[in-house]
């Protein structure tokens, strides 16, 4: 009697043994089907390493076999090892026929606010679109031999950086033409960050399209699916808009550039700093332009009480910067800690210690700002934390629109 029930326990704990590991693996074979897709209208994200969209490469290319494809693009659309995306989809046998090249060109040397000319890549001898000065909306003739057109362009998420106002316009193009878009999704390196005031509908300019804050926190397909949801194309049509999402990326994962996005931004502490900063370029203090800390400095002639000092001259990106050759005094932030938020306390700063104030601000501020409550209350000598309370309800109303387009 002893041996049986001595038998019969070890074969019961042998049974749920087995058991509990086969309903372990049953689980673990779950989880994994769970967390390796999207929705079920997305492409597939695999597990494994980071990509950004352009490097999703089985979601894309059976897209593009025998069409002729369109790309918008500049030096940050580039695939692993630097290769560019131009080069890669050639390699491949895709039937590329033009390349459209925002602000900054194709291969990104122009200064900001330069007219780019039409031309042909001297690399692969593809005929090359401006979409930026008197071109920003590419016309039905420069479309007429395109199926598919692609955007690939990383962005920095800032409302003023003007590929968000690009993408629109190549949506209203792409929607009025009849051609699907495919956006190549990229993280936003400030993509956690939601901040600023949010534009006014009467201050929409090619700085700033839409009613959005100044930081909005989205990477560009995910401003893309905004931009068609909330109808604000022309006549409210909407464009045949297919994302090709980034795998293994989370929002609040550090993103460090592969490749600087424009001219003046040259690293993480400048593309951090920028949405902070480009408010100065709407008053008479320089942000580095001429240096080789571009949106990592501030100061101007008219300051006084700080203890740095640039000299601003004809460099890459800008042959005529702001002050070009004159002493500015100001404060170096290039070493300060990353911001988590839009910081004003710099050009509040710099207003108070200004010399003449009737000067500090041009026309061109209120267009950065989208709003001109923001130049009434710091004239007005209204704290920071007490003009970023006027913001708090315009940014609740977007976060709860926001949400919807969300991809990560």
């Amino acid at each position: 009697m002893y041996y049986y029930m001595k038998f019969e326990f070890k074969n019961t704990f042998l049974f749920i043994l087995i058991l509990f590991i086969l309903t372990g693996c049953s689980s673990a074979k779950s989880k994994s089907i769970t967390n390796d897709t999207t929705t079920s209208s997305d492409p597939i994200i695999k597990r494994g390493k980071f990509k950004t969209g352009a490097e999703n490469y089985e979601a894309y290319l059976p897209l593009l076999v025998n069409k002729k494809v369109g790309i918008v693009t500049n030096p940050t659309g580039i695939v692993e090892n630097k290769k560019h995306i131009v080069d890669f989809l050639l390699e491949k046998q895709i039937n590329l026929q033009k390349i459209y090249a925002p602000e900054h060109g194709f291969r990104g040397i122009a200064d900001a606010g330069e007219m780019i000319k039409d031309g042909k890549d001297s690399k692969t001898n593809l005929p090359i679109i401006s979409l930026y000065g008197n071109n920003k909306k590419p016309k039905p003739e420069q479309l007429a031999d395109i199926d598919v057109m692609i955007f690939d362009i990383q962005d920095v998420g800032a409302r003023f950086y003007t590929y968000i106002s690009t993408l629109h316009y190549v949506m209203e193009a792409c929607a009025e033409n009849n051609i699907e878009l495919l956006v190549f999704d990229r993280p936003n390196p400030n993509g956690s960050i939601v901040d600023g005031p949010v534009l006014e509908k009467e201050f929409t300019s090619f700085v700033g399209m839409h009613p959005i804050p100044v930081l909005h926190g989205m990477t560009i397909a995910e401003y893309a699916k905004m931009i068609n949801g909330e109808k604000w194309l022309t006549n409210g049509i909407q464009c045949n808009l297919k994302v090709i999402p980034c795998s293994n990326y989370k929002r609040e994962m550090t993103y460090s550039l592969p490749v600087k996005p424009s001219p003046n931004l040259p690293n993480d502490q400048a593309i951090n700093l920028y949405a902070s900063l480009c408010f100065f370029e709407g008053t008479n203090v320089s942000v580095g332009r001429g240096t080789e800390k571009q949106f990592q400095i501030y100061g101007s002639p008219f300051l006084s009480n700080f203890n740095y000092s640039f000299r601003p001259i004809s460099n890459f990106g800008a042959k005529e910067p702001m002050h070009k050759d004159i002493l500015c005094i100001g404060e170096d932030l290039s070493q300060i800690k990353k911001v988590t938020r839009l910081e004003l306390i710099w050009l509040i700063k710099a207003y108070s210690d200004t010399s003449d104030k009737t000067v500090f601000f041009n026309d061109f501020f209120t267009k950065l700002a989208g709003t001109k409550k923001l130049q009434e209350q710091i004239v007005n000598g209204i704290s920071e934390e007490e003009i970023r309370k006027t913001w708090e309800a315009d940014l609740e109303s977007f976060k709860k629109m926001r949400k919807q387009y969300l991809i990560y």
